[in-house]
């Protein structure tokens, strides 16, 4: 069942996503060769909790840490390590948090120094997809329009869009309905209605789309062993169009890049 929230309840969301925002945006500058995920990961959870806010992950279905941190092949769910990150490394940072008692929840993958042609465009090419993504949730869509868009966008650019894992509702639980496949059928799939709030985040593939689990039960990596790129914003339906409640803005002023690509997805003067 979908729950919607109010408009009130859609701001009290949005403090919650804006402290992960921030939180990617203060690890934006310490994101370089020679740096541990292990040390990112403190760093997070001492910011996290500076904000009046807790970790959302630390202890969700016993998850150890307070970021996932998924490095090169890794697709997601990566757990910290004392490995320093090299020159030419790419790392996905997935961060949530609770803030007034709703989750946020997103992600962003960074280059770490100079990266290789080919994966600086999967980077492009999957964070574009986010926003062809976004611009199909709107009332009276369905779930499968915003996967379709999706899978479409990376498919004619040659990259494997990953099945098995999903984007999803988010709320005051960190998995609500609908379920929110980055792959699908136009007009498949459950309604979308106002007030919905969900967290869409494409998993995209530089070789195959099959993956694997390793031992350590948590990190997902491509079978293939070739990268793979992860971004996430956290979205609500408002007057029937998509409008972030998440931002790359505290990412992108740590790095000194300039972007717009936000910009039609933001509250409205």
């Amino acid at each position: 069942m979908i729950i919607t929230k109010s408009r009130e309840e859609i701001e009290l969301m949005r403090e919650a996503a804006l402290v992960v925002s921030k939180t990617l945006g203060m690890l934006a500058s310490k994101v370089k060769p020679g740096v541990t995920t292990n040390e990112l990961n403190t760093l997070a959870e001492e910011y996290i909790r500076q904000q009046d806010a807790v970790p959302g992950f630390l202890g969700l279905y016993d998850c150890p840490s307070t970021l996932l941190t998924s490095v090169n092949e890794a697709v997601v769910h990566g757990l910290p390590t004392n490995v320093p990150l090299k020159e030419g490394d790419i790392v996905s940072i997935d961060c949530g948090a609770i803030k007034n008692g709703f989750y946020g929840d997103h992600a962003y993958t960074f280059e770490i120094g100079e990266v290789a042609p080919e994966t600086k465009k999967l980077l492009q090419v999957t964070k574009e997809s986010l926003y062809v993504g976004i611009r199909e949730l709107k009332a009276g869509n369905r779930v499968g329009d915003v996967g379709y868009a999706i899978q479409k966008y990376c498919e004619d650019h040659g990259y494997g869009v990953v099945r098995e894992l999903v984007g999803h509702g988010l709320g005051t639980k960190m998995h609500e309905d609908p379920e929110m496949p980055n792959y699908g059928r136009r007009g498949w799939g459950k309604k979308f209605i106002e007030g919905m709030t969900v967290a869409i985040e494409p998993m995209i593939n530089l070789g195959t789309r099959r993956i694997s689990q390793l031992p350590d039960g948590w990190t997902i990596v491509t079978q293939d062993g070739k990268p793979s790129a992860h971004f996430e914003h956290n979205i609500a339906i408002i007057d029937g169009a998509p409008q972030l409640l998440s931002t790359f803005d505290y990412v992108y002023e740590a790095l000194g890049i300039k972007s717009d690509e936000e910009d039609e997805f933001r509250v409205k003067a």
